[in-house]
């Protein structure tokens, strides 16, 4: 499972034009399931973005979850973070898991996290304020 993850002032996901899903400050999460990825792994990256420290204490570092920070979550579902380029220059999709596998995983993390979402499989437009700008990816 890979999760590439954005502290944000604020971000949304809509379809179609129609918002879906809007947070404050908080945590942008796009999350990719690998073919094979089981509930424990689900389980551990929730905990591992839950307790990232990505907010500025009263000292100005970070050293605080977002929960500390009174942040947001919003998760959506990114197949894409698994396209393999090694060979050419088109992906190949071979190590995300398929969607019947995969939204399962998706939904177990965001509700552990209690994120809102996008529509899984859903061609989504995500707007974003990046914050810092703080960007990791993060694998389990």
């Amino acid at each position: 499972m890979r999760a590439l993850v954005q502290r944000v002032g604020r971000a949304a996901v809509s379809v179609d034009g129609e918002t879906l899903a809007s947070i404050g400050p908080g945590l942008l999460v796009l999350l990719g399931v690998r073919r094979g990825d089981t509930e424990a792994e689900a389980d551990r990256m929730a905990d591992k973005l839950g307790a990232l420290r990505l907010f500025d204490d009263s000292e100005g570092r970070m050293n605080l979850s977002v929960a500390e920070a009174g942040g947001e979550i919003l998760c959506v579902s990114q197949f894409t973070l698994y396209g393999d380029v090694r060979k050419g220059n088109r992906p190949s999709w071979v190590d995300a898991a398929p969607p019947e596998e995969a939204e399962p995983l998706y939904d177990r993390v965001r509700e552990r996290l209690g994120a809102r979402g996008g529509s899984f499989g859903a061609r989504m437009a995500v707007e974003l304020v990046n914050d810092g700008p703080v960007t990791l990816l993060i694998e389990v």
